[in-house]
């Protein structure tokens, strides 16, 4: 069990049969009135993030979250499939449960899985890949506008801004997490 006293950024508790994960925490003693931890937190399932006041005496059951690095095989159309690297053991998962990590992970990398009571909830790449573009519209000489940017799709189908001078079969460095381009990789 886990007391709102106890309450720390990163803390996983359950509240009404979901998990949650508090985002951001105040102890709050009033001169008047008895004390209260103000917590924002983040349901793990459906995203959703609220903010509520709890008495630090208030009790909830530990949510035990899983963390599994699984393989990223392939998709038949439907569902996209992942292998635990240790037991080899396969699970599909649908598109809702992997869109965030999926448009930028190739097959055969290496993913994070986090279950709750067995079933997979969320799914993350990795924070920096490397891809090659193959499709972008091709940079004008003398076109060295600071800031500037254009489309360009990656070979996982993603398409994100890139700068002026990146053409078609040049690999570029991106952070997943902003779908942001870095820098171009040799």
């Amino acid at each position: 069990m886990v007391t709102a006293s106890d309450f720390r950024k990163g803390v996983t508790f359950e509240k009404d049969g979901q998990p949650c994960l508090v985002v951001d925490f105040q102890h709050v003693k009033p001169g008047k009135g008895a004390a209260f931890v103000r917590t924002k937190y983040k349901n793990l399932i459906t995203g959703a993030i609220r903010e509520e006041a709890f008495n630090p005496s208030d009790k909830f059951p530990k949510a035990n979250i899983e963390t599994k690095q699984m393989q990223y095989l392939y998709n038949d159309g439907e569902l996209y499939y992942f292998m635990d690297e240790e037991t080899f053991d396969q699970i599909p998962l649908n598109y809702e449960q992997v869109e965030d990590a999926i448009k930028f992970l190739k097959e055969n990398e290496v993913a994070t899985i986090r279950f709750y009571q067995g079933a997979p909830f969320q799914v993350e790449g990795p924070n920096f890949v490397d891809l090659e573009i193959i499709d972008t519209e091709p940079g004008i000489k003398g076109d060295t506008a600071s800031n500037v940017t254009k489309a360009a799709t990656v070979e996982t189908g993603a398409v994100i801004q890139v700068p002026l001078f990146i053409n078609v079969g040049d690999k570029v460095k991106i952070d997943t997490r902003t779908s942001e381009y870095l820098s171009r990789v040799n």
